[in-house]
């Protein structure tokens, strides 16, 4: 179902000079929230918010997207200001929970030492630098609790050589997040050259690892198509009107990036299957290469 950006009106535009802003209760968009438009031209549950808009659905299955933070919205006929809810723990509600929605293990006590944790034989690789940048900021408290080691391949033609060096065995298992990876490509060539018991090769679907993330987390409708004779990053800024620069742009993409549910559940499966894989117990078998 399609949904079509509606901010409403202005609820200030009106009157002459500068109004002073309103203050109401701060209410937090919770799913299942009935609020109304403060317009009144929309009334609705909240079945999605993100960064900064919250989605309302109404009775007849419709849907509507609307900002947070501006204008002002009615709960049982009272003007409320509609917030993204908390994460888990946030203020002791429930337990405190990792940017990828695990339970966090507690923190000791002030003066105690952390436990020490040792490196696990195994491995999870990943394409290059910004992969693994993502990776450790959602899932990186989850994998040294476990003591997983993330690296980078620096491009999958790297990955015979490095999985041959690495020795996979029952107590060195080996996960690889590809980009990209579709049935007849490159990378599924290269993918199924090196598979076996102890090494699983996954793929994501996305060209690059920037489109993992959700594109509202960014404030765009959606990522750009590029023409495929076009460097897709590059294709990406001009499309967009940021600048050229594409260390700028990953800097403002993973700062926007907070937890899980930020990203896409294609990329957030292939992430949990691969730590399945290197943590489950020695002895067992693993499983064969896959698209994402």
């Amino acid at each position: 179902m399609g949904m079509r950006r509606d901010y409403g009106r202005d609820v200030l535009a009106d009157g002459a000079g500068r109004p002073r802003r309103l203050e109401y209760p701060v209410v937090e968009a919770t799913r299942g929230l009935v609020v109304e438009e403060s317009g009144g031209e929309f009334c609705g549950a909240v079945v999605d918010c993100e960064k900064h808009v919250v989605t309302l659905e109404d009775r007849s299955g419709r849907q509507r997207v609307f900002p947070l933070g501006h204008g002002t919205f009615l709960r049982e006929g009272r003007p409320v200001t509609l917030v993204r809810p908390r994460p888990a723990g946030a203020a002791g509600d429930g337990p405190a929970r990792t940017a990828a929605g695990s339970i966090a293990p507690p923190r000791p006590a002030p003066g105690a030492a952390s436990r020490a944790r040792v490196a696990r034989a195994s491995r999870i690789y990943v394409e290059g630098r910004h992969d693994a940048e993502l990776v450790e900021k959602i899932w990186g408290d989850d994998l040294r609790e476990v003591g997983v080691v993330v690296e980078y391949l620096e491009g999958i033609d790297h990955l015979p050589a490095i999985s041959a060096a690495f020795g996979p065995g029952p107590a060195r298992r080996l996960a690889v997040l590809v980009d990209h990876m579709v049935p007849g490509s490159k990378e599924s060539r290269i993918a199924d050259a090196v598979s076996c018991e102890y090494v699983l090769v996954v793929g994501h679907p996305f060209v690059d690892i920037w489109a993992a993330v959700r594109p509202a987390v960014l404030g765009i409708p959606a990522w750009p198509t590029v023409p495929k004779s076009v460097p897709w990053k590059e294709g990406v800024l001009a499309a967009l009107g940021w600048p050229a620069d594409t260390a700028a742009a990953w800097r403002r993409i993973l700062a926007a990036v907070s937890t899980y549910t930020d990203l896409e559940p294609a990329l957030l499966g292939r992430v949990e299957e691969m730590i399945d894989f290197v943590t489950s117990p020695e002895g067992e078998g693993g499983s064969p290469s896959r698209a994402g």
